[in-house]
């Protein structure tokens, strides 16, 4: 489509004179041609929504996909599907295939397989070797073949030294660490979390402990070496004070939006699609991740996308395999559950942190420049299932439930893709 009219869209870009304004924007071969209003044309295809928002394009930090290594739960072609239809036009995707993202050519695999995609892939590679957490991979010579930043995804650093040689080493080019904050030898493998929940199922719970006591490491570290830091998916009120109790220099924070939607409480009908890592903190956990989202002590929300084929789901809670899809809920969860955050807060989230944290130039709004929006509609009814999933695997806990807030469309220069609930 070489031309697109975007009608009468609110427009959400904080920090944009435009914010908060109504307008037209015609864009042509991927430019923004004209912005105003009662802009005309008769060859555009036309983009409207009763309460149409446009704001700058998406990413997403720490996403899990398939490819290489488990096609059968998610390709990169199906990622950028799935991705694509939650509104994001970018994905900061975590080493964790198999192979693990831990060399040159590795990365350049992901970059080259996504050349043509719709979504720009922005690779992370692994901190240490295999994500064994024993040896550092060649961090500049990945930086320098377009690894956007570095991490073991899933798998925590026990190690206090490698982890200081990695924000050492990657202060040296400027480089950002991502670190999921846990102690495995206190998660009680990750079944749920600890308290009035765990003890009404009668399962050993993952206290709060587990995951403040590294996190505080981290800090503490971080603050040492002077680097670049992203404490990734923190989930309890307790992480949430520790990060506020002092200004900590070049650290950042982001939560999954499962765990600013939904609690513990959930997990009684043990629906293992709500099993995760982190586990479901309390409502008290819930409350104080909210405010700290509009408080900006965590500046990003991430999808946490996992996802799993059915035969790992489909278990006794005990034994089934933690990890949920998030890429095509992300938005529709929070603006449905969390109305304690406003549009404003999301779009910064969800958008302009992520990408300022990374070292991404901003997206323009401004005529001449590459058009790459996000178009959705808050007020707009949808149901995840057979039909609308664009994932491979289907291992989400709002299957088959309907969630107010869609995504209408995403533009990312050229490319476009429109969905129709």
């Amino acid at each position: 489509m070489s031309s697109i009219l975007i009608k009468s869209a609110t427009i959400i870009y904080p920090g944009h004179e435009l914010h908060n304004t109504k307008r037209d924007l015609l864009i042509k071969n991927g430019v923004v041609e004209k912005i105003g209003t009662r802009i005309v044309s008769k060859v555009a295809k036309v983009i409207s929504s009763k309460k149409l928002h446009l704001s700058p394009g998406w990413l997403d930090i720490g996403c899990t996909g398939g490819e290489p290594g488990h096609e059968h739960r998610e390709t990169l072609e199906s990622l950028s599907r799935v991705a694509a239809a939650g509104g994001y036009t970018g994905l900061a995707l975590f080493p964790n295939t198999e192979p693990v993202i831990d060399n040159r050519s590795a990365v350049q695999y992901i970059k080259n397989q996504t050349e043509a995609h719709l979504v720009d892939y922005y690779p992370i590679a692994a901190v240490s070797k295999s994500c064994e957490g024993q040896e550092l991979t060649e961090m500049i010579d990945l930086h320098q073949h377009g690894a956007i930043a570095f991490s073991d995804g899933h798998k925590p650093i026990s190690s206090n030294g490698l982890m200081m040689r990695a924000l050492d080493y990657s202060k040296g080019f400027g480089g950002l660490i991502i670190h999921h904050p846990h102690d495995p030898s206190l998660t009680n493998g990750h079944q749920v979390n600890e308290g009035e929940v765990s003890l009404v199922l009668g399962m050993k719970g993952t206290p709060a402990i587990a995951e403040v006591l590294t996190l505080d490491r981290d800090l503490q570290l971080n603050n040492y070496s002077k680097a670049r830091l992203l404490i990734h998916n923190v989930s309890t009120a307790e992480s949430v004070d520790k990060l506020q109790e002092d200004n900590w220099k070049n650290s950042f924070a982001s939560v999954s939006y499962l765990h600013l939607c939904k609690t513990d409480q959930d997990l009684y009908g043990y629906d293992t699609n709500y099993k995760m890592i982190p586990t479901l903190g309390s409502a008290a956990d819930k409350a104080a991740l909210i405010t700290a989202v509009n408080k900006r002590t965590i500046q990003v929300i991430s999808s946490n996308h996992v996802p799993l084929e059915e035969d790992l789901k489909k278990r006794e809670y005990f034994h089934a395999e933690p990890g949920t899809l998030g890429l095509q809920t992300t938005f529709s969860a929070l603006n449905t559950y969390t109305p304690e955050i406003n549009l404003g807060r999301l779009v910064t989230c969800l958008s302009i942190n992520p990408r300022k944290i990374l070292g991404l130039p901003p997206i323009s709004l401004d005529k001449g420049h590459k058009a790459e929006f996000t178009l959705f509609d808050p007020t707009v009814d949808w149901t995840l299932d057979a039909k609308t999933n664009a994932s491979k695997s289907k291992n989400s806990p709002f299957w088959d439930k309907s969630l107010t807030g869609c995504v209408i469309a995403v533009v990312n220069g050229k490319k476009s893709h429109f969905n129709k609930y």
